[in-house]
């Protein structure tokens, strides 16, 4: 049985669902919400829920609650484990939620920790229910075909220098179940892979891991956009996927994957014929214009981040052997280089959410020119493979 009702304050946005002997308690809020601060700690401590949960797991737990875990950070264990564009991408959304909290004078995620806290100063248990970040970024990214990849970075960049202003008045708004509808369904129409990974999947797993914990009557603060499908899960009583289906990250077959291992034997194929057929004087020629040009650009991206000299000579030396590293990006290369002789310091780990919003920062922050260094070196490595490999095909054919 399901019905909506609110004891506490009629403006606390609160749903109230009865299934068999139990209550689900769901409270909508806005992360930068000063009045949604507020709802969280009337809610808890009128309500006195058996159980708190939150949409929170425990890196972003860690993350509110310790501001200077920034300290901590290992950029270089970071880069070898090849999660640098997670990070990129955390910080970008990071950022985009910091700025318009500074509008309301609510740090992201506030309401959250308080929910948190409030449960554990009235010694009630805390649950954290959502899935962790960097699955369901990955799981996203993994999802979302090309295009609409290039279409989704070009809206995180747009994101960071959109200087429009949040008010409460705004986020009072788009709480209004008619709103958010209008808003999941546009991203629904632009980015279906993405509504689908960050907004159904996600309903999905709050919801179980709701009905998952312990207590006759539970209380779930969750973002105000999950609300309509956890409603919808819990009363309705919809099968989904488990909660370890929707942490599994999906592996496609990846063709550009398979076709890059052939790299060393079409490279090695051509030399060899050259050298068969035009001779050792051809194919030197041609080996040393495939180093001069490939290492040429790839060390030109490489200094337009103006890193540490040494990022340029590696990437002049790295990039001309990518045949034979055909899956390992130039930018591993520039960015543990910059990462190992140029490390950011705390202050700057500190403030690279506002920083990243100003694109003079981008060289001036020691953590984002490590960014620099993934982000603009690969571009200019590509152009430099089709001149170097252009001109040895016409010394094969000519």
């Amino acid at each position: 049985m399901y019905f909506e009702n609110n004891k506490i304050n009629a403006e606390i946005p609160l749903k109230f669902i009865k299934k068999d002997e139990r209550e689900f308690i769901l409270l909508g809020t806005a992360h930068i919400s000063q009045e949604s601060v507020q709802h969280v700690v009337e809610t808890i401590e009128q309500e006195q829920p058996d159980t708190v949960c939150v949409e929170l797991d425990s890196d972003r737990l860690k993350a509110l609650s310790e501001p200077d875990r920034w300290s901590s950070l290992d950029i270089k264990t970071i880069i070898r484990q090849k999660q640098l564009p997670t990070l990129i991408a955390n910080l970008v959304l990071s950022s985009f939620q910091k700025k318009m909290g500074q509008n309301t004078g609510v740090k992201p995620g506030t309401e959250l920790l308080t929910a948190v806290n409030t449960a554990r100063e009235n010694d009630i248990p805390v649950e954290l229910i959502d899935r962790n970040v960097k699955i369901t970024l990955q799981r996203a990214w993994k999802s979302t075909p090309f295009f609409r990849k290039l279409l989704l970075m070009g809206t995180l960049v747009e994101s960071l220098f959109d200087n429009t202003k949040i008010t409460e008045e705004d986020l009072k708004e788009l709480q209004e179940q008619d709103t958010l509808s209008a808003m999941m369904d546009e991203m629904g129409k632009t980015l279906p892979e993405l509504k689908e990974v960050l907004i159904s999947e996600r309903d999905q797993y709050l919801a179980r891991k709701l009905m998952e914990s312990p207590g006759k009557r539970v209380l779930a603060v969750v973002g105000a956009g999950h609300v309509p499908g956890m409603e919808r899960i819990i009363a309705n009583d919809e099968k989904t996927p488990t909660t370890t289906e929707l942490e599994v990250i999906p592996e496609k077959i990846n063709v550009f994957k398979y076709i890059m291992y052939l790299l060393p034997i079409i490279f090695v194929g051509a030399m060899g014929y050259l050298a068969f057929t035009k001779g050792w004087g051809e194919l030197g020629n041609n080996l040393l214009q495939w180093i001069l040009i490939t290492g040429g650009f790839g060390a030109l991206g490489a200094a337009l981040a103006l890193p540490h000299p040494l990022v340029i000579l590696v990437a002049f030396i790295m990039t001309p052997l990518k045949p034979f590293r055909p899956i390992i990006g130039i930018g591993v290369f520039t960015s543990f280089t910059q990462a190992w002789f140029v490390p950011p310091q705390v202050h700057e780990l500190e403030s690279v959410a506002d920083d990243i919003r100003s694109p003079l920062m981008w060289w001036k922050n020691r953590l984002l020119r490590i960014f620099l260094c993934v982000l603009i070196p690969p571009p200019f490595t590509i152009f430099g493979y089709f001149l170097a490999g252009k001109q040895i095909f016409n010394s094969i054919v000519g």
